[in-house]
């Protein structure tokens, strides 16, 4: 499958370069991309229960284990306007926004409530 904005690739776990994110979730990202008009950067897509051990308090089974979550690149304002396009598409039930530091992102995913429980909108400490 391709898309116009992004390569599968792009989404590939860095600790061993797996790569389980469905295409349904890519489309989702693509679509937002394109109402953005902006480049994204994706920061972290996949990854392996490995690594996501290895860099994240939700363990073995977090959100970037399920292949549909990801972390785009972007800062003060243009992170205030992509979560609003977000929001007001309804594809993502997740939104994580770090806006401190060096490492400025903005998470997004469509998870299973049932199985993913947590807050719909929240900031990182």
């Amino acid at each position: 499958m391709s898309w116009q904005y992004f390569k599968r690739e792009e989404f590939a776990c860095p600790h061993c370069g797996d790569n389980r994110m469905e295409d349904s979730f890519i489309d989702s990202l693509d679509h937002l991309r394109a109402e953005y008009g902006l480049p994204l950067v994706v920061n972290s897509g996949y990854r392996c229960p490995v690594h996501n051990q290895e860099v994240s308090t939700t363990g073995p089974n977090g959100p970037h284990t399920t292949g549909r979550a990801v972390d785009f690149k972007v800062d003060r304002g243009n992170a205030f306007t992509l979560l609003v396009l977000a929001v007001r598409s309804g594809k993502f039930n997740g939104i994580g926004v770090n806006q401190y530091g060096a490492s400025r992102f903005l998470h997004l995913d469509a998870l299973d409530p049932v199985t993913h429980p947590r807050p719909n909108l929240w900031s990182y400490p």
